[in-house]
């Protein structure tokens, strides 16, 4: 079983501002660090009074600020809360809205939206768009919009398109695209998944090509197919489930513009799933220099 982060280890960790301090320094430059101005390499010591570091050299006069160039250097808020927001992220399966960082941090929400916004925002980045191969199972979904019902003619209408590739027992990638064709969604499999790998997907067109290069298998919804043999698609939609219903009851609606970064939140988790004791360190390393 995995090991978890809990709450309790968070606090032994970073439970003060001066703690956070000192892991984000590490982070960013390391125990020893060659000085920019005097060449000597040393531990820089922290300064009193201000959230930088010395050079150890005497009246070598350096300083570093590990803030600098980081979304904490802009805010007002204490280090030690941002540090507890990026560790309510990677440990709430379904994601954590403005709101709910608003209670837990005691800001306004305007100052929530903007913190959750950024976590996301640095999610997404440390995950990458990892190569993919082995047995591989592909979909897309619509997400967002309006709920109108079929048959109206515009049950389309406001959602997004988006696309995803899991690999079974192993990584997940999405990403939102303008359309479900098979001009658009096969260079992206080319992209990313390794020649020869085994493929499946549903009877979808857009897939049509991928046994030129792939082992690839179709199963049939429209005629309640859900495995020929080794295929199916369930993986993949159990993950989308898993986000609409998270999007559903903690954000409620979430708009085209920001999609893509709650899709790197929930694609960072699935991908760190089986070490969440790891996932904040990881997430700190996005703010590596």
């Amino acid at each position: 079983m995995a090991k978890q982060f809990t709450v309790q280890d968070f606090f032994s960790r970073f439970g003060t501002d001066d703690a956070c301090l000192d892991r984000l320094m590490k982070v960013r430059y390391g125990e020893r660090i060659v000085c920019p101005k005097c060449s000597k390499e040393g531990r820089f010591v922290r300064i009193k009074g201000i959230p930088a570091y010395g050079c150890p050299t005497p009246r070598c006069g350096h300083h570093i600020h590990p803030m600098a160039g980081t979304p904490f250097t802009r805010s007002h808020m204490p280090l030690q809360k941002w540090f507890y927001a990026m560790y309510l992220f990677t440990t709430s399966r379904h994601g954590v809205s403005a709101k709910e960082l608003q209670r837990q941090l005691g800001v306004t929400y305007k100052t929530a939206w903007r913190i959750a916004h950024e976590i996301r925002k640095y999610m997404a980045e440390v995950d990458g768009s990892p190569p993919m191969g082995g047995h591989v199972e592909i979909d897309e979904t619509l997400i967002g919009g309006e709920n109108r019902g079929a048959g109206k003619g515009n049950w389309r209408k406001g959602k997004a398109a988006v696309f995803g590739m899991i690999e079974r027992e192993g990584v997940l990638h999405t990403r939102v695209v303008p359309n479900s064709r098979q001009t658009t969604l096969e260079p992206i499999v080319r992209e990313m998944v390794a020649e020869g790998s085994t493929i499946s997907t549903d009877e979808a067109p857009a897939y049509a090509g991928l046994a030129d290069g792939y082992e690839h298998g179709a199963v049939n919804h429209s005629k309640d197919e859900w495995r020929r043999g080794k295929h199916h698609t369930n993986t993949i939609e159990n993950f989308w489930s898993v986000l609409k219903r998270s999007i559903r009851f903690a954000h409620i609606s979430v708009s085209a513009k920001h999609l893509p970064k709650y899709l790197g939140e929930f694609e960072y988790r699935h991908n760190m799933r089986k070490h969440p004791e790891k996932m904040l360190g990881r997430l700190l390393l996005s703010f590596a220099s």
